[in-house]
């Protein structure tokens, strides 16, 4: 079936002479299958389905970088102000062991709720790094995303008792029942009937990965012809422990095993030898990220919460790194996640103006198909996959429309976005997801982040419960019966 978005008040095209998105007028774009067929003035062809898109802008659909679907959600109004506990910059270094058992039931929950926030926020392609569920693939397939399905696997668990210095336990076989478990995954979702799914070869951690399991995902990213990501930079307590294991950075050391490539992709890399914070003889982390085509993804919001942030997102784009742009945790908001990303970008680089809203949009759409090695997204172009977003110009929160993606970016974000199509189907309709019940995955996330919440205590090595871990932000009186 072929369908035309008749006349679209503005739309974002991709010019293939010069590398980069362009505004159009009251322009047509049709697709027929998951494929675009046109772009530009009024389309000719036979159409069965067209849609008025005299208020609209249309948009290359979102790829979100780095996300971690299964969990995140459920740490909703406990984590924002005592710290991420994955990166142990407070006090409250015991959450994740209190609080996060996270059953099957609970992955799935998690996974659907977030799935939801995404499609209705205009994204179109993530990159799940989940360690492996059962059902995972089955949700994925259900919400109609596109996704690099990138199951995670590690040699050792980090945990710290002090909240100051990271420690590891190292599982007996390297993690090669992880690594194994992972391919299988990776197989799976590579022939699934979907046609959506791709993968990534996803060792979890830099410091929590052996340089044997690293040299193996090395080898089969080469012999499957995947990307690989890994987290690296992310904290200073990881670049402390590499540099004193390893006599060198994280950038460094992964550069010396041969991880670093033009199919490699760096969750992070905030932590580099350039970054003002650390104390590092050398200069060489971003110099090495260019000349080895390293991709970065970026995720502003997390690390804004921790009082951290890149120093600066300008300098890397202008060095000639390529970037894209993930959520990490929640909320999964991609809109929000590219303002936070260029607002912190102005602030760390003090006067300088060091890029601009159609940098940090290049990064959520056609950075992150670079890294992924995919020219068939992120990007209105004929032949390109029908991954589309409609934006209600006639939107409240969209007014005044003088330059529609900083109305977007800065004001309106996932509000204004009205229709989704990804592969040509039709995801989201008038900001209703239509492939999962998005009420009913916030009634399941809501029941169970309290079942977990009543069961903090029998996981606590002290009993204490929720409260006492990361009490509210007002206290809770009680009023007493009338």
């Amino acid at each position: 079936m072929t369908t035309c978005i008749r006349g679209a008040s503005w739309l974002v095209m991709w010019d293939s002479a010069h590398g980069r998105h362009v505004y159009v007028r009251d322009a047509d774009i049709a697709f027929a299958g998951n494929e675009i067929i046109h772009v530009g003035p009024r389309y000719r062809g036979s159409v069965e389905a067209e849609v008025d898109g005299a208020s609209l802008m249309a948009m290359p659909g979102l790829i979100n970088l780095h996300c971690h679907p299964s969990t995140h959600a459920l740490t909703r109004g406990l984590v924002e102000e005592c710290g991420n506990p994955r990166l142990f910059f407070s006090g409250r270094h015991l959450f994740r062991q209190s609080f996060e058992n996270f059953d099957d039931a609970a992955l799935l929950v998690n996974g659907a709720f977030a799935l939801t926030e995404m499609l209705a926020g205009g994204v179109t392609t993530i990159v799940d790094l989940s360690h492996a569920y059962p059902g995972w693939l089955d949700l994925l397939a259900r919400s109609g995303i596109r996704a690099c399905v990138s199951p995670m696997y590690r040699s050792a668990r980090w945990y710290t008792d002090t909240g100051q210095e990271t420690q590891y336990e190292w599982s007996d076989d390297d993690g090669r029942a992880a690594f194994a478990e992972a391919v299988a995954i990776m197989d799976e979702a590579d022939r699934h009937p979907c046609g959506r799914f791709f993968s990534m070869v996803a060792p979890a951690q830099v410091d929590t990965c052996s340089e044997a399991m690293l040299r193996d995902s090395i080898t089969l990213s080469k012999d499957t012809d995947r990307p690989l990501h890994i987290h690296a930079a992310q904290s200073y307590a990881e670049f402390s422990a590499i540099t004193r294991h390893r006599g060198m950075t994280p950038i460094q050391w992964l550069h010396h095993l041969g991880v670093l490539s033009e199919r490699t992709l760096i969750g992070h890399a905030v932590f580099t030898d350039e970054h003002p914070w650390v104390i590092w003889p050398d200069r060489n982390d971003l110099r090495l990220l260019v000349e080895t085509g390293t991709s970065i993804a970026h995720a502003p919001t997390v690390f804004a919460r921790d009082a951290t942030v890149m120093n600066h997102l300008g300098r890397y784009l202008r060095r000639g790194i390529n970037v894209g742009i993930g959520t990490d945790i929640h909320p999964h908001n991609l809109i929000e996640e590219m303002r936070w990303a260029e607002v912190l970008a102005r602030v760390t680089a003090g006067t300088r103006h060091c890029m601009n809203t159609a940098d940090v949009f290049a990064c959520a759409t056609v950075g992150g198909a670079r890294a992924l090695g995919r020219g068939d997204i992120g990007r209105l172009a004929r032949g390109a996959k029908a991954d589309i977003v409609l934006v209600d110009l006639a939107h409240p929160a969209m007014r005044p429309v003088h330059d529609p993606l900083r109305s977007l970016i800065y004001a309106a974000a996932d509000r204004a976005v009205r229709d989704v199509y990804v592969d040509g189907v039709l995801v989201v309709e008038r900001g209703r997801v239509l492939t999962l019940d998005r009420e009913q995955a916030g009634r399941d996330i809501q029941a169970t982040q309290e079942r977990l919440v009543a069961a903090v205590p029998a996981h606590d090595p002290e009993g204490r419960d929720l409260d006492a871990i990361a009490p509210r932000c007002l206290p809770v009186r009680d009023l007493g019966s009338s």
